[in-house]
This record gives structure tokens, sequence and C-alpha cells, in this order.
């Protein structure tokens, strides 16, 4: 069972998706908040597995909530659900931690998905803001380190530390060709042209100091 809370200083959308996930039996709501502050208020008296939580909302915004969230209670998912698909907004909730970013547009069944994702410790992005992040990898050249999975921040980890395709394969027990696809993917993601490159962002960004676990 999910535990799910929802920040929104809307009630009509609240109510709304109290209503779409009522009967979902793998999600239970255990409560709603209008502001940030109501949202830590409830984290410190109940076990919360994912926060869906809007952006703007008074008091304490839901930037400003994500880095309370992360900081003192990590193991609680951020999943934001916003009306705004800009870069700036994905790319500072993507910076400090937040776990998936989807629009109030989406339908029922990806917002399960999404949830089920970020609580699983995957990342979670709709359609539209995934193409709004590669876009802004285009012209930013990145949108920040918490873009990536954390298998995808083992393998970058390792190559900056200078093993091999196969020997990451063998400490992280996968394949030589899945080694490959998150290599292709980092790449992709840092707007790196090669290894050589990013194994300097690696270096450069701090991943190669990171303890492996």
């Amino acid at each position: 069972m999910i535990n799910i809370l929802i920040a929104d200083d809307h009630q009509v959308i609240v109510e709304g998706l109290k209503a779409l996930l009522s009967n979902e039996n793998s999600i239970h709501i255990v409560g709603h908040a209008h502001n940030g502050n109501e949202v830590i208020d409830q984290l410190q008296t109940q076990a919360v597995n994912v926060v869906l939580l809007d952006i703007n909302m008074p008091e304490l915004d839901g930037l400003e909530t994500t880095k309370l969230i992360r900081k003192n209670y990590p193991l609680t998912k951020v999943l934001i659900l916003s009306m705004y698909n800009k870069p700036e907004f994905i790319r500072n909730l993507i910076e400090i931690g937040a776990h998936g970013y989807v629009l109030k547009n989406t339908p029922k069944d990806e917002l399960i998905t999404a949830i089920k994702a970020v609580h699983a410790g995957e990342q979670h992005f709709s359609a539209e803001v995934k193409d709004t992040i590669m876009e802004s990898l285009k012209t930013k050249g990145h949108v920040g380190p918490a873009y990536l999975t954390d298998r995808e921040r083992d393998v970058v980890r390792l190559l900056a530390d200078g093993l091999t395709t196969n020997e990451i394969a063998e400490k992280l027990f996968i394949s030589t060709h899945t080694v490959d696809t998150h290599r292709k993917n980092l790449m992709t993601k840092l707007n790196q042209k090669n290894i050589a490159s990013l194994i300097k962002y690696a270096v450069e960004k701090g991943y190669a100091g990171e303890q492996f676990n």
C-alpha cells in the first residue's frame, strides 16, 4: 500500500484527485494539505510514502516544501503535479531532488503509474515534461544531477573510477548491454559527446567522489 499526501491550495483539485484515486487498491490517501507548512506538519505525525505536490501554494510553495522534505524526510518521495510546463520550474525542482513531475492534465492511468514509479525509487516525467527537459538539455547543457536515476548515477560513478563495461556489469549484476544503454542515456541527458567528456563532467560535478553503495 502506498500512502500518499495530496498538497494543493485549490480544494476542487484536492477533491478531484481523491475521487480519481479512491478506487485504486494500491494507493491510500492519508490526508491533504493546502500549503507547504501543512505538508510538513502532517509528515511529522504520519508515515507518507509519496507527496503529490503542487508548486504554486501560499505560505510555503512547492519548491521550498520539496527542499524541506528532501532534507528532513529523505524516504518520502516527491511527485510534482503542476500546470506549469516551464523549464525553469522543472529544472529547479529536479535539481533539489523531486522524484517526478507530471502535469495536471495527465490521464488517471499515467498518474497512477507515476505514483508507483516514484514510490519504487524511479523517476517519472509526463511526455510533455520530457520534451521540455530534452529541449533544455539542448540549450542549457543539462538540467542538474538529480535528473539521473540511481542506476545511472552508479554507472557514471564507476566510469569515473575507471571501470570497464564488463567490470561495471559484474559489479552491478547487470548485462553489458544494459551498461551500454545507461552510458548512451547518460551522454544524451548530460549533453556529452563521448565517454571522455562524460567522465570529465562526472569528476567536475562530484560523482567520482561519491561513495558507491
